[in-house]
């Protein structure tokens, strides 16, 4: 008995002298190989953002960068399977502005509020007002006197319940003071579809999802929820120049996390890789190819990007009573 008690004594002292072992070292990290979980399947505009970032990211630390598509649930699947990761800097989430409106839509979530730190935003892409090419509507001004004189003939068309894209269009129609449906679709194509077949009148997109349509001239573009201008679309006027009232951006962005207790020296440099990853003149054209304006942050910059979206959104899905 005398020896199992040494024996126990010896090995809780190594344990104890070498319990930080595990942590991850700022100035050894990264050592191995990272992973980016995406909630959706490969091809999308999410995916080749994580993908454009993960390789510049594997090119400046030589270690291997992967991508692990996890579909399901809205998004749900990935992010809980990442708050249950090791807090060490080696996996990381891809989010995004539903990411933020999910714990109000949904009264049960996989994982704890403030499961999540910020490490960096990877790019924007806002809201258009959108209608096809031969619409009778040439401004902002044109759909609001029609919707108005005739509310019954207006019908705006998003995807899903609960999206950026529905609650923007839920947001716009009180902004503006209109009395229009709001018809849901299950995908893009879904309201394009109903755009161009007359069920809808006007559609609520965002930029990547409809770029090609837009390059063809198949759709046209009354107005972007921004506070400025797109550099893409320079001749295309905000929503608050075309005299919708509110400071409002309705726009939704991507950027990486890790879980909540990954150490800050840790999360510092995987910031500084991904804003050098963005930064990345190849990176740049390929983000910007898809209609999406290329933009890293400090980890505080996208936590206080992540608390304004979560006022915002939370009120119009309060309003709406989406929560479900």
């Amino acid at each position: 008995m005398m020896m199992i008690r040494s024996a126990l004594a010896v090995i809780l002292g190594v344990v104890l002298a070498f319990g930080g072992a595990s942590e991850p070292r700022a100035d050894e990290f990264p050592s191995r190989s990272i992973k980016i979980v995406v909630g959706f399947g490969p091809g999308g505009i999410g995916d080749i953002a994580a993908r454009s970032v993960a390789q510049r990211v594997s090119d400046a630390t030589g270690r291997p960068v992967v991508i692990e598509n996890m579909p399901g649930a809205g998004g749900l699947t990935a992010a809980a399977s990442v708050a249950r990761a090791s807090p060490d800097g080696y996996t990381m989430l891809l989010v995004s502005a539903q990411n933020v409106v999910n714990p109000y839509l949904f009264k049960s979530m996989p994982y704890e509020p403030g499961a999540f730190a910020m490490v960096s935003t990877i790019g924007s892409f806002h809201t258009l007002v959108l209608v096809r090419k031969d619409s009778p509507y040439r401004t902002i001004a044109d759909l609001l006197e029609d919707a108005r004189r005739n509310p019954q003939r207006v019908n705006i068309g998003t995807i899903s319940a609960g999206s950026i894209q529905h609650l923007s269009a839920l947001l716009f129609a009180s902004a503006a003071k209109l009395d229009v449906p709001t018809v849901p679709f299950r995908t893009t194509s879904d309201v394009i579809t109903a755009l161009m077949g007359g069920e809808v009148q006007v559609a609520f997109e965002m930029t990547p999802a409809v770029f090609g349509q837009l390059q063809s001239g198949a759709l046209r573009v009354l107005a972007v929820w921004s506070e400025q201008r797109l550099p893409m679309m320079p001749d295309v006027p905000t929503l608050g120049e075309s005299g919708v009232p509110g400071d409002y951006q309705a726009f939704s962005w991507n950027g990486l996390v890790v879980p909540a207790k990954t150490p800050r020296p840790v999360v510092a440099k995987l910031n500084a890789e991904v804003v050098k990853a963005v930064a990345d003149p190849g990176t740049q054209a390929r983000l910007s190819g898809l209609g999406v304006f290329p933009q890293a942050s400090t980890p505080e910059e996208m936590q206080g990007l992540w608390d304004t979206n979560a006022r915002i959104w939370r009120e119009v899905i309060a309003g709406a009573k989406l929560a479900q």
